[in-house]
C-alpha cells in the first residue's frame, strides 16, 4: 500500500512539475520567496492592530507561535524522522524534474512552506471570521504550497501532509489562545 501511494505521489508530482513555462517559472519562484509576502504580512498586522487594539500584541504572539511550531514540527517530527528525499535530490527522478532555483535541504516530507502558510491561514480565518478572508487566505496558502511542487522541491504528499499539520497547529493555537484571552477578561 505504501509503495502504491509513493508511486501515485511521484506520478502526480511529475505531471504537475512537468507543466511549466518560463513565465510561470518566475512567478512560482517569486511566490516561494521568504520576503515576497512581507507587504501582505504588514497589511495583516495593520488590520489586526486596527481591529483588536492592545490585544493585537496577544494575537501577533500567537501567530508567531503558529509559525514557530509549524516550522519546528515539520522539521524535527517529520523531515528528520521520515528522511524522504526531496524529488530534486532523488537520483532516479533528476533527469525528469524541472527544477527552478535551488533544491534546498535533503529531505522534504513534510513541506514547511505548506505547514507555515496553512497554519497562519487557518489561525487568521478564526481571528477574522469572515468567509471572504478565509477563502483568500486558503487560496494564498494553496498557491504558495503549489509553487513548491512546480519548483521541483516537494511531492504533492509533502504539501498535503504539511497543510494538514499546519491547519491542525493553527487550529490548536487558536483554541488555546482564545480560551486564555477570554479567561484574562474575567
Amino acid at each position: 500500500m505504501i509503495d502504491s501511494l509513493i508511486q501515485l505521489d511521484t506520478s502526480l508530482f511529475l505531471a504537475l512539475n512537468g507543466a511549466h513555462t518560463p513565465f510561470w517559472d518566475s512567478i512560482m519562484l517569486f511566490a516561494s520567496g521568504k520576503l515576497t509576502w512581507l507587504p501582505l504580512y504588514l497589511l495583516i498586522i495593520y488590520f489586526i492592530a486596527r481591529e483588536y487594539k492592545w490585544k493585537a500584541i496577544w494575537w501577533l504572539v500567537a501567530i508567531a507561535l503558529v509559525v514557530t511550531l509549524a516550522d519546528q514540527i515539520s522539521v524535527h517530527a517529520f523531515k528528520n524522522v521520515f528522511l524522504r528525499l526531496r524529488p530534486c535530490h532523488n537520483s532516479e527522478l533528476r533527469e525528469f524534474i524541472h527544477l527552478v532555483g535551488r533544491c534546498g535541504g535533503q529531505y522534504g516530507f513534510i513541506s514547511s512552506h505548506a505547514a507555515n502558510t496553512f497554519g497562519v491561514a487557518v489561525f487568521l480565518s478564526f481571528l477574522f471570521s469572515k468567509k471572504w478572508v478565509t477563502a483568500g487566505l486558503l487560496v494564498w496558502a494553496a498557491f504558495v504550497s503549489y509553487s513548491r511542487i512546480y519548483l521541483g522541491v516537494h511531492y504533492p504528499g509533502d504539501i498535503l501532509a504539511g497543510a494538514i499539520v499546519g491547519a491542525g497547529i493553527g487550529s490548536a493555537v487558536w483554541f488555546v489562545s482564545s480560551k486564555l484571552l477570554n479567561k484574562s477578561k474575567k
